[in-house]
């Protein structure tokens, strides 16, 4: 019977090495994260090939751009101020531009730049090898810094270099893998959100403002006051429906019917004074000559007569036309006196009615006749009420509360009979269309131009 013979040493040390060559490559291979890739190759490796420190460089995420320490060899988290760091980054970094070969190639204190010499003697303790991690497309992504204190033999300089291609090829797979489209959303990349705020902020859209808004009557008639005076009583309370002459306020009287009797006596004194003349005159000539004057004075003092019986009838106003009575309160209007000519009272028709806007100057929109307004009213949040702008005014007016503000008149698509005179609300008034950073950014812009002036 055959019997297989023991394997030697040396065939036994090839078997080890082999068992943990497949071993390490299956790690690789199960690799999920960059971050656990880079993990590996600095501290599993020396279990193919011994050695006392390792260091992983790279840029990016990719590898690319400028070096800096990845991860260490036995170390959890690279302390960036410490002095070996930012020295190993620094002869990376003059390496990488002098020696632009991507082989491996054992590196001496000779062969560091005259600047790092010193620290190489701090710093460094045995001999390094320096071995680009190159994938099969030539990129390559990261660079390993190992030290050991025995000399760099080429056997393991071929393990390390067939190492260094396994972890380059699985590390550009999993970041690959990671850039998927789902995880593009995820994580996207600074160029993608700001291309896409840029794009937003250029999207078109109907440049808008939202100001106070009030229902009033369309083309109302004034009730104004017809002279000077008092007002002593007032006949009709608001929101009154009235009909035509109705009387609607009466003034204190007491004057103008004491001016009517005295313009009444001196009327009579007149008139007896001139047939006094008349009759003077067949006798005295001086008399005669007085007749003309007496009857001058006789038609004037009718004419004063005609003007207070005027006054005395309008004493008590009547409504000019039927309709809906519109003033605030019989308190306000009751012993106050009014000039001739001031407004007192509107009288409308309910199913007449407009918005008016008062839009603020800081809001000003480029408005045109036929322009879109939405109202919405205190009374019903919950509803809608387009409307059509008709007119705005061309200077901007001092309104309550000194707020500078133009007056914009709208009409209602559709007329609602729940709507009622007076109503306040807010109103959204669309302009021309614009950019989204227009819409938004237009205060700020308009504050800013004032500050400085330009």
């Amino acid at each position: 019977m055959a019997t297989s013979a023991e394997p030697s040493a040396q065939q036994l040390a090839t078997l080890v090495h082999l068992a943990t060559l497949t071993h390490l490559e299956g790690q690789i291979r199960v690799a999920k994260t960059v971050p656990e890739l880079q993990f590996l190759s600095v501290n599993e490796t020396r279990r193919l090939v011994p050695y006392e420190q390792a260091y992983l460089l790279g840029g990016d995420e990719t590898g690319a751009g400028a070096c800096h320490v990845i991860c260490a060899s036995s170390v959890a988290v690279v302390e960036r101020d410490a002095p070996m760091i930012r020295w190993l980054e620094q002869v990376a970094q003059l390496l990488k531009q002098e020696q632009p070969s991507d082989a491996p190639m054992v590196v001496s204190e000779e062969m560091c730049p005259q600047s790092c010499r010193e620290g190489w003697r701090e710093h460094v303790h045995g001999h390094v090898l320096w071995c680009p991690l190159k994938h099969p497309d030539e990129t390559v992504l990261g660079i390993w810094w190992l030290e050991k204190e025995i000399p760099w033999e080429e056997n393991d300089v071929a393990i390390v270099q067939r190492l260094a291609g396994s972890f380059a090829y699985a590390w550009k797979a999993v970041a690959q893998r990671g850039r998927t489209w789902p995880g593009r959303i995820k994580r996207p990349s600074a160029w993608l959100v700001g291309a896409a705020i840029v794009s937003a902020l250029c999207l078109p859209v109907r440049v808008s403002t939202v100001a106070p808004v009030k229902v009033m009557a369309k083309d109302p008639t004034i009730v104004s006051a017809p002279m000077d005076g008092v007002i002593a009583e007032v006949l009709v309370p608001p929101n009154t429906v009235v009909a035509q002459h109705r009387p609607l306020f009466r003034y204190e009287d007491t004057n103008v019917r004491n001016q009517f009797q005295i313009a009444e006596k001196q009327l009579a004194v007149a008139e007896a004074e001139h047939a006094q003349a008349i009759q003077g005159g067949f006798a005295d000539p001086q008399r005669k000559a007085e007749a003309p004057l007496k009857a001058a004075e006789a038609v004037l003092k009718a004419a004063e007569l005609a003007y207070a019986q005027e006054m005395l009838t309008q004493v008590e106003v009547g409504a000019p036309q039927a309709g809906l009575l519109l003033y605030t309160d019989k308190a306000d209007w009751v012993g106050k006196p009014v000039s001739v000519g001031e407004r007192i009272m509107e009288s409308a028709d309910p199913q007449r009615i407009e918005l008016r806007i008062e839009l603020p100057v800081s809001d000003a929109l480029l408005l045109k006749e036929g322009a879109s307004a939405v109202a919405f009213f205190d009374a019903l949040p919950l509803e809608s009420f387009e409307a059509t702008v008709s007119r705005a005014s061309y200077h901007a007016e001092v309104l309550p509360g000194d707020v500078l503000a133009y007056r914009v008149t709208a009409d209602l698509t559709v007329v609602d009979p729940r709507l009622r005179i007076g109503w306040q609300g807010s109103a959204k008034v669309y302009g021309e269309r614009g950019s989204l950073a227009f819409l938004l950014f237009r205060r700020p812009f308009t504050a800013v131009r004032q500050l400085i002036g330009v």
